[in-house]
């Protein structure tokens, strides 16, 4: 039994932050129908890089997944999302505030046909508020929330994440929970709820240490002050002979005593948060020390002492790593178009009900004439749908 079996979600959303908050959702059971335009569909479809002509980031995050091309600009495709919404749990939708209002299938109107449906908007910035309107993608939201701003050294500009957290986290993430949360009160009170995601709300949500800090105490955490930023001794990263690079973490005392003991200096045991001459003292010292092993031998002689200290890997050994594997974080997935090919594995892990790859990423369109079926469309109703390019 799947965790999430007969919760049936209408999906709208194309790209990232909706598709990685539908694809955990039917990872775990959920029947989620991909609602795309007959014209192409989700615009990750053809995105570079391609397996095959099929783009990789749309194979990814859409696995388990149904499509129904639904051209929602006309009457009749209107009239079959309504139908398909009485049958839904919820509806997640990923335009900029008013298209859905626009298009006439907004939550006030969803509601209308389904009380009991959870209707999820993801978007930039929220569903009212001065910027609502706004564009946006990752990199904006970061910089609004004052987040970007400490990654890096003091002395030069912030860094960009190599992954795009607001998309992922602040977006997918917090509109899964979201979409739970409502999920489980509308089983109590059977009514739904409409779920605004903000992610700008969501990046500024997780900045428990360094935004609660500055409400506490007035000062305004800096760019290579910031203690989790990599700019203190006990928490960086470090260059090794080979010129690649180690990751160091010891903040508990008892791991930095370890790693103090290790290398030879006792006397940095008490010194573990120095500032000014003596925490440039015990900075210089490690990183000379660390230039002179290689990666791997750093990791070797570290072996078994409890310390916080690991390597800092290329994708091609992230993957073969034994921890990974065991794990089983990249699995083998078969797609008529792609072939037999490796795909991210799911990171949540439950006892009971796991989540498995049933079926890959499906071609556009695929499951329209099934659902149509089930809402009780003849063969030919179906074909003149197709002539009348509703579908």
């Amino acid at each position: 039994m799947s965790a999430l079996k007969g919760i049936r979600i209408l999906d709208l959303t194309v790209t990232l932050p909706g598709p990685y908050c539908t694809h955990l959702l039917a990872d775990f059971g959920a029947e989620v129908i991909k609602i795309e335009n007959p014209e192409g569909g989700d615009w990750f479809r053809r995105d570079k890089p391609t397996i095959n002509g099929v783009g990789l980031r749309f194979l990814n995050l859409n696995r388990n997944k149904k499509s129904m091309a639904l051209n929602l600009k006309s009457p009749q495709g209107k009239k079959i999302f309504f139908e398909l919404a009485k049958t839904a749990h919820a509806v997640v939708e990923g335009f900029r505030p008013g298209v859905v209002e626009r298009l006439g299938i907004d939550y006030s109107r969803m509601k209308e046909v389904n009380p009991q449906i959870v209707y999820c908007s993801i978007s930039g910035y929220g569903q009212d508020g001065p910027y609502r309107l706004l564009a946006g993608h990752d990199i904006n939201y970061l910089g609004y929330s004052g987040i970007l701003d400490l990654g890096g050294f003091e002395d030069r500009p912030p860094s960009l994440p190599a992954v795009p957290i607001a998309d992922y986290s602040a977006g997918g993430l917090m509109a899964t929970v979201g979409i739970l949360l409502a999920l489980m009160a509308a089983q109590r009170t059977g009514r739904g709820q409409f779920v605004d995601i903000s992610m700008l709300d969501g990046v500024i949500g997780f900045q428990h240490a360094p935004l609660a800090e500055y409400l506490s105490t007035g000062q305004t955490p800096r760019r290579g002050k910031f203690w989790l930023a990599g700019n203190i001794p006990c928490y960086s990263l470090y260059e090794t002979k080979d010129g690649k690079a180690i990751t160091l973490g010891p903040l508990e005392p008892h791991f930095w005593a370890n790693l103090c003991r290790a290398l030879g200096r006792e006397d940095f045991v008490g010194h573990q948060w120095a500032e000014g001459e003596k925490g440039r003292e015990v900075y210089a010292f490690l990183k000379k020390t660390f230039r002179q092993k290689t990666r791997d031998e750093w990791v070797a002689f570290f072996q078994g002492q409890d310390i916080c200290l690991g390597p800092v890997k290329d994708m091609r050994e992230a993957i073969e790593d034994p921890q990974v594997k065991h794990r089983k974080m990249i699995i083998d997935v078969e797609h008529a178009q792609s072939g037999p090919w490796k795909q991210i594995g799911i990171p949540i892990k439950l006892s009971e009900t796991p989540g498995e790859v049933v079926h890959p990423a499906p071609s556009l369109g695929q499951h329209t004439e099934e659902i149509l079926k089930e809402l009780g469309y003849s063969v030919e109703a179906i074909e003149g749908l197709w002539g009348e390019k509703v579908i």
